[in-house]
């Protein structure tokens, strides 16, 4: 299978359901800016708005990244907005503060390969950068949820890399040193690393 990773993200412009009123999202509304795009399977299911809801809580760190956040699934839109009215004691989510798009033709789930042989998209999600470049990609199974701590760790080492020009070893956090890309410049970062193991 071909990655995106790396490449330019696959366009759309699709309908989409946010705030109660339908509306128009396309890739280039978010040019010049960070995207976490995710697809999850259907409304009214079960995994799905723990996920979504979890993204809907933490949009304000997303924010303060720079990054915007979109959900997509093969529903159409009056099913979205069906499920965003419904309360989330009853299984719904009210008051999401992001898009939901409508990927009722599968163009969507398709073109960036989570489309499964059912006719729903498996849990994908991409960090798109303000170039429109996928800087990540993750694909989960039907039954497996995502975390949010670990895609906004992602965003920022995505956005650490572009910054700096440097790269994020293993379980790197902000605040924490980056590594040169070459050899020479990555013993900076061995050495400090062997000098914390031998003072413990």
């Amino acid at each position: 299978m071909q990655t995106l990773v790396g490449n330019k993200a696959p366009d759309f412009l699709l309908d989409a359901v946010q705030g109660g009123q339908f509306k128009q999202v396309s890739l280039e509304g978010f040019k010049g800016q960070w995207l976490v795009l995710f697809f999850y399977p259907l409304d009214f299911t079960f995994v799905c708005p723990t996920e979504i809801l979890a993204f809907s809580d933490r949009l304000d760190e997303f924010h303060a990244a720079g990054a915007e956040v979109v959900g997509a699934s093969v529903d159409s839109k009056y099913t979205h907005l069906a499920w965003t009215e419904k309360s989330r004691k009853e299984g719904g989510i009210s008051g999401l503060k992001y898009a939901l798009i409508s990927d009722l033709g599968r163009s969507l789930a398709t073109d960036y390969g989570v489309l499964n042989a059912g006719g729903v998209a498996l849990r994908g999600l991409f960090i798109i950068d303000p170039d429109g470049v996928i800087q990540h990609a993750t694909i989960n199974n039907l039954a497996i949820g995502r975390s949010v701590d670990e895609t906004l760790r992602v965003l920022h080492a995505a956005q650490f890399a572009r910054e700096h020009g440097e790269v994020c070893p293993a379980n790197w956090k902000p605040g924490e040193q980056g590594m040169k890309p070459d050899w020479d410049g990555s013993k900076e970062w061995f050495g400090k690393k062997g000098e914390a193991v031998a003072s413990d």
